[in-house]
Parts: C-alpha cells; structure tokens; sequence
C-alpha cells in the first residue's frame, strides 16, 4: 500500500469495524492455535503437512483483508491478536491501536512508538466521526 492509499480513522470510525475485525482476529489466533497445536503434535516436523499450509494461507488471508479495510495486523507471536488502525492526533500520524482483548479502540501509539508507547486517545477525539 502506498503512502496515497492510507485510510486515515477517527477512533469512532475504527471502533465501527470492530466486530469484523475481533472475528477476523478470531480466525487469525484460532488458526494459529490450531497450527502450534499440529506443531507440537509432529514433535515440531510440518515440513510438507497440508494443513499447516492451508492454515498459514488462510492466516495470510484474514490479514490481507484486515489490509483491505486499511488496518493493520501487528502481532507477530500470534498470541493477543494487535491491530493498528492509522489515524492522526494532534496533528501527528499515529496508529490506533487495539487488542483482542478489549472492548474499545482507547488507545493510541507514535508511527515507530509501537504498543510499549501506548497513550490514551484525548477525550474530544473519541466524540469526533
């Protein structure tokens, strides 16, 4: 995606694509799950095993519509599901930024801050659409 294809979100226009976003979430941990669980299952050997293919590639392709809907998937471990949405807050790009364990989109990080600097979204950003 170029930096012209960049969807900007308010935090009330990225909690409304929460519900398909937890359960494209839900997909991407449960097919991961799934994958750790075959892995553990052949002593770690999945070389040539359909099924951890097939469930990579469909990982691959809940994150390229997480993409679609111009969020992002930042949680490479595969474990609580991160997702960051751009947006601009005080005049500075940053990601939204949201866990799968969360209700709400409530926070907020710098572009090269990632989730360790996260920071709560001002108040009069949650009103604005």
């Amino acid at each position: 995606m170029s930096l012209v294809d960049i969807k900007y979100f308010t935090p009330k226009e990225a909690q409304r694509t929460l519900p398909l976003v937890k359960q494209i979430i839900r997909d991407i941990l449960n097919n991961s799950f799934q994958i750790r669980t075959i892995v553990d299952e052949l002593g770690g050997d999945t070389n040539e095993n359909r099924e951890v293919k097939q469930l990579a590639d469909e990982i691959k392709g809940f994150i390229n519509e997480l993409e679609e809907i111009g969020c992002y998937y930042k949680d490479w471990n595969f474990s609580i599901g991160l997702v960051d949405f751009p947006a601009v807050i005080n005049g500075e790009d940053v990601f939204l930024c949201w866990r799968s364990d969360e209700d709400e989109i409530k926070y907020y990080h710098g572009m090269s801050e990632g989730y360790a600097g996260r920071k709560e979204i001002p108040a009069h950003y949650l009103e604005m659409d």
